[in-house]
């Protein structure tokens, strides 16, 4: 049997997630207090129906009950019922937005803020995301992004990396992006604003994307930023970090960086990582 036990940040999109997994046949039970884990599992083990892939949430919202999540994960490695955790989280802004709009209180806010309740959250989660197999964080991302990203591991078998990777494009005039982690300036490449059939297009148009990369000095910049790539994420990976933003400048962040930004993650997610991609200034330039 294939245990699949969702938990995560509040508002981070868990009951999505298993709306998910059950649309792929697997029988799901939301907010099924941890300690009930082991009976639960053994249970659809010998259950007459056909029940080869289970899928339950279990969070925050068990209150005291959340505490027995890692005595019954114990209890299901004695009992020799193999589980893997996936970790939904999101951005602290996120999700104050997200609570927002829904207008509903967090679970932990108890008359506090909802600020409050997420710091609170995080600190009991700490540890059961150390322990999660995989880690998707939902900022930003669409309900058809994680539906996407839920398939590639538990439908395609993908080789899943525990890294979410943000490209920015931007302009230096506009100012450094101050998420970024890695900032690269690709200024040294020749210039489409100076040409006139170019100046009024951008990097997402093919005109601009042949000239940029037409040039030899483009493909061994790219070649010699994925080399180093290569070696630095595995890094990333096992220090434990999940959230990394590369920013990739030009001038005014309309040409040369945003066709450096969409080859970049396009060889990226080549190699199996999740990236999202940000032209953050490209509206400014038109």
């Amino acid at each position: 049997m294939e245990l699949v036990i969702i938990t995560g940040m509040s508002g981070a999109g868990k009951s999505q997630a298993i709306k998910v997994l059950e649309d792929i046949n697997y029988y799901c039970m939301d907010n099924l207090p941890p300690a009930l884990l082991p009976n639960f599992a053994e249970l659809c083990q010998s259950s007459s129906m056909d029940v080869s892939k289970v899928a339950v949430v279990a969070d925050i919202r068990g209150g005291i009950f959340f505490k027995d999540l890692f005595n019954s994960l114990e209890e299901l490695k004695k009992k020799g019922i193999e589980y893997r955790i996936l970790f939904l989280d999101a951005s602290d802004e996120d999700l104050i937005k997200r609570f927002k709009e829904q207008r509903r209180p967090h679970p932990l806010s108890a008359g506090g803020t909802i600020m409050e309740g997420i710091l609170e959250e995080r600190i009991k989660l700490e540890e059961v995301k150390k322990k999660s197999d995989y880690i998707i964080d939902t900022t930003k991302m669409t309900l058809g992004r994680l539906k996407e990203e839920i398939l590639k591991i538990f439908v395609k078998g993908s080789i899943f990396y525990n890294l979410n990777i943000t490209i920015i494009s931007f302009g230096y005039k506009y100012g450094l992006p101050p998420e970024a982690d890695l900032v690269f300036d690709v200024r040294f490449l020749p210039n489409p604003f100076y040409i006139e059939d170019l100046k009024h297009s951008t990097g997402n148009d093919e005109n601009v994307r042949e000239y940029v990369m037409g040039f030899e000095t483009t493909s061994i910049f790219l070649k010699k930023l994925m080399d180093m790539l290569k070696f630095l994420l595995p890094l990333y990976i096992k220090e434990g970090k999940s959230n990394l933003v590369i920013a990739i400048g030009c001038t005014g962040g309309k040409h040369r960086s945003v066709t450096i930004s969409n080859h970049l993650a396009s060889m990226l997610t080549a190699e199996n990582y999740r990236v999202l991609l940000n032209h953050r200034d490209l509206e400014k330039n038109i």
